[in-house]
């Protein structure tokens, strides 16, 4: 059972590539198995797939349907429960439309990084805000994450996480899990 209002989205368009170009990328099913997973478990009221793919979309759509109609919903009823959070958008305007219908309520976008972003918050202060019970997703970026102007469009970023040392560059499904540990808990 949530025990807050807040929503994830998985960016595959527009992203960057290794050399800082926008490019959209392909959907990789364990990260929609992985995301699912966490976000069940952290009590996330919905997780996007976001791809303006149309092989893209139905490729995480037959992926949903194996687990949540077919034969692997039987077989491992706790995986059922986990991709039965998750949606899929053609775009990240999209995902907000929908979530904006559910909630009846304006939706607060909060963009994640790996790199330092500026007026990022803390984890801290999205946790206060998270208490005005309206609907937040936190925005996830896949390849080399998201492209800037997806980012400054959102109304919150928040800091990157942080490491013993200089390396930075988790996977989204290992980053979807620690934000969604310190976001919910201590």
């Amino acid at each position: 059972m949530s025990t807050h209002n807040l929503y994830v989205a998985l960016i595959h368009f527009p992203v960057m590539n290794r050399k800082g170009m926008p490019i959209g990328s392909a959907l990789t099913t364990i990260d929609m198995h992985d995301i699912a997973r966490a976000s069940k478990t952290f009590g996330v009221k919905g997780f996007y797939v976001v791809t303006p793919f149309a092989d893209q979309a139905d490729l995480a759509n037959q992926v949903i349907a194996h687990w949540t109609k077919g034969v692997g919903g039987e077989l491992n009823p706790s995986r059922k429960e986990a991709l039965e959070l998750i949606r899929v958008a053609a775009t990240f305007e999209e995902a907000v439309q929908r979530i904006q219908k559910k909630e009846k309520q304006v939706v607060v976008t909060v963009a994640t990084s790996a790199k330092k972003v500026e007026d990022a918050i803390p984890i801290s202060t999205l946790k206060l805000k998270l208490a005005s019970n309206a609907p937040h997703v936190l925005v996830l970026g896949t390849a080399w994450g998201m492209a800037e102007e997806l980012i400054d469009a959102c109304d919150l970023k928040l800091e990157p996480i942080k490491g013993l040392g200089e390396y930075n560059h988790l996977s989204v499904r290992s980053a979807a899990s620690i934000y969604l540990d310190r976001i919910t808990n201590g």
